[in-house]
């Protein structure tokens, strides 16, 4: 097989699908070094060693071109076979299946919030999924899902033959793990003015991450525990507007800190240096977050939506998303009681150890000979 894995996302730092690309793709390289790979736009992309050494395909397209030129070979356009010569599978990572006549093709979906939360979403994006989605789904050969919650929701919206559709979750790169040194973490607090302790929370800054929940539940906590700081690691995400508000609302401009997007090399640094990691998403395909922060040994505290209990179990605190009396008591909790807070990063570390990259890169390689 010529196998193509399209690493645009994680060219072009999107959060949480380009972590997927990039993570799944070099443990792949392990098992199947002869891979390639895509990116839409070269120009301004940055992929890491040794993904920067893969062969490229490319469409010199930006973003939404590509989209609308994806979109168009479904609708009587040709196909884009120019653009993968030689590709024998194409694996699609990012929702987006070019139509590609020489090729087989597996999809990796990673949720549908797009229909389940639609009022969380740019109506653009809203539209294009919409159209789109059914049409990706239907024609690739085989679908991936990085949660059984997802697969339940393709199940039931797309009506999809079940035996096409198969679970395999995330896993955690090596370098998220417990950090002994000290002069490794001080460089993280003083490069992002950490303070001695804090709240972590590491994701965009968009609805369905519930933050305000989580401001609220800081503001009340401050009145009992003013010491310990809110950090909030992550870019913008879309109609992010509402948290800044929330923020000024509350009185905490100068009390938490936003880093901005963290590059990976940092994140476990900053995992480690937390005092407790808080997730109150109202909906994940997955939840790598929180199963970073676990395999580092921080304690986590959770939604118990979606799919955020598969990934968590019994490792950590889950509570309702929009609980604020709950999320107050359980970061209270787990600051205060040092017997929980122990327990917790114990079994976080236990957990944390049941998903690994290289697990997905073999059941992944399973789909990819099973549709060749």
């Amino acid at each position: 097989m010529s196998i193509c894995i399209d690493l645009s996302a994680a060219a072009h730092e999107r959060a949480g699908l380009g972590r997927y690309a990039a993570s799944l793709t070099r443990a792949l390289l392990k098992l199947e070094p002869e891979l390639t790979g895509f990116i839409n736009d070269p120009r301004e992309s940055r992929l890491p060693a040794p993904l920067s050494d893969l062969p490229l395909h490319t469409a010199h397209l930006p973003r939404k071109r590509w989209r609308l030129r994806a979109a168009a070979s479904y609708f009587g356009g040709p196909p884009l076979d120019h653009v993968f010569p030689n590709v024998s599978l194409f694996h699609a990572t990012e929702h987006l299946l070019p139509k590609i006549s020489h090729a087989r093709s597996v999809f990796t979906l990673h949720d549908v919030a797009y229909l389940l939360f639609p009022k969380y979403h740019l109506w653009q994006n809203r539209f294009y999924l919409s159209v789109m989605m059914p049409r990706f789904l239907a024609c690739a050969d085989a679908i991936i899902t990085v949660s059984e919650n997802t697969r339940r929701d393709a199940l039931k919206f797309y009506q999809l033959d079940p035996a096409k559709v198969q679970v395999i979750p995330e896993g955690v790169e090596p370098q998220f793990a417990p950090i002994a040194q000290p002069i490794i973490l001080q460089a993280i607090r003083q490069k992002y003015h950490l303070p001695e302790r804090f709240i972590l929370y590491v994701g965009t800054i968009e609805p369905r991450k519930n933050l305000p929940t989580l401001l609220e539940a800081y503001a009340a906590l401050r009145t009992e525990l003013p010491e310990v700081g809110l950090v909030i690691a992550g870019g913008k995400g879309w109609l992010y507007e509402s948290f800044f508000e929330r923020v000024k609302a509350l009185g905490l401009e100068e009390k938490i800190s936003l880093t901005g997007y963290v590059p990976d090399e940092d994140l476990p640094g900053l995992l480690n240096c937390a005092s407790v990691f808080a997730y109150p998403s109202v909906f994940e395909g997955f939840g790598l977050p929180p199963l970073e922060a676990m395999a580092c040994g921080t304690p986590v505290i959770c939604s118990n939506a979606s799919s955020l209990p598969e990934v968590v179990d019994t490792a950590g605190v889950l509570l309702a998303p929009k609980a604020v009396r709950g999320w107050v008591e359980a970061l209270r909790r787990v600051l205060t009681d040092s017997p929980l807070h122990a327990d917790l990063r114990a079994r976080g570390l236990t957990r944390a150890q049941q998903f690994t990259w290289e697990k997905a890169a073999a059941e992944t390689l399973k789909v990819y000979e099973g549709v060749a």
